[in-house]
């Protein structure tokens, strides 16, 4: 049986991997995770493919026992797609922000990822795909996305690296770097902490479809990495060139735009 995982599915850029991957002829179920099981369920009324809904919060490491003892159980299983699209950011000092908050995000957006991806790689053939949803904050250190953006530096990192030990056996890793979907939940979530403005505006922000679509068109073609927006491509250019110092400074006027 040949399925697609993705986490974070019960919205946004999750749910929007979901609902394209089940227009692709070949797989034969969908596994959907996320903490919000009505949401899963909602998702799961909608599309065209079987799925399997798995309410979990992979923080824990129960969830995580969870998942893998359904990995080991299901017989003939081939995961044909991972798409690790959990994940969530806060504006705002770490100070402020509060450790419990800053731990919880670095628990999920960096052990999570790399757990689930080592969980499901013992069910990978060749022609397989990995996809880590990172961010451009992943190209150069952001003033009160601290936090976040050195989470998904890291996820940028583990995916080049996963990408060349994967590559013999011919499955694909692809890291996905947008800058602010202005359709997700995302946003909201990580102004929630935002007490002081320090963000005043997400200009140019892309949507959560042509993110989803171009980073499958990516993965599909083996790229490992996929910008899938102007700004996104513009940043990893300009951010390989410019030092850091310059580039924080670069970050604390456009947070006034």
């Amino acid at each position: 049986m040949r399925i697609a995982i993705i986490t974070g599915a019960s919205s946004g850029l999750g749910a929007e991997y979901a609902r394209l991957l089940a227009e692709e002829t070949g797989l034969e179920e969908i596994w959907l995770i996320a903490r919000r099981k009505e949401r899963l369920e909602m998702l799961a009324r909608s599309l065209p493919l079987p799925c399997r809904l798995l309410p979990l919060d992979l923080t824990r490491e129960e969830s995580l026992r969870q998942v893998r003892d359904r990995l080991q159980h299901t017989e003939d299983l081939t995961v044909n797609w991972l798409i690790n699209a959990a994940g969530f950011g806060r504006i705002g000092s770490c100070e402020t922000i509060g450790v419990m908050t800053e731990s919880r995000m670095i628990e999920l957006n960096c052990r999570a990822a790399a757990a689930m991806t080592e969980l499901c790689l013992p069910h990978m053939k060749e022609g397989s795909h990995i996809i880590e949803v990172c961010s451009c904050a992943a190209f150069q250190p952001i003033p009160y996305l601290t936090t976040y953006a050195a989470t998904k530096a890291f996820l940028l990192r583990y995916s080049r690296g996963l990408c060349a030990e994967l590559a013999p056996r011919g499955i694909s890793v692809t890291a996905v770097c947008p800058y602010w979907i202005r359709d997700t939940e995302f946003i909201a979530g990580a102004k929630e902490t935002d007490h002081e403005g320090l963000f005043h505006g997400f200009p140019l922000a892309t949507d959560k479809h042509t993110v989803a679509r171009r980073s499958l068109h990516a993965a599909q073609n083996e790229r490992a990495i996929c910008t899938p927006d102007l700004v996104s491509t513009l940043d990893r250019f300009f951010g390989a060139l410019i030092p850091d110092a310059l580039i924080i400074h670069l970050v604390n006027l456009y947070r006034h735009l």
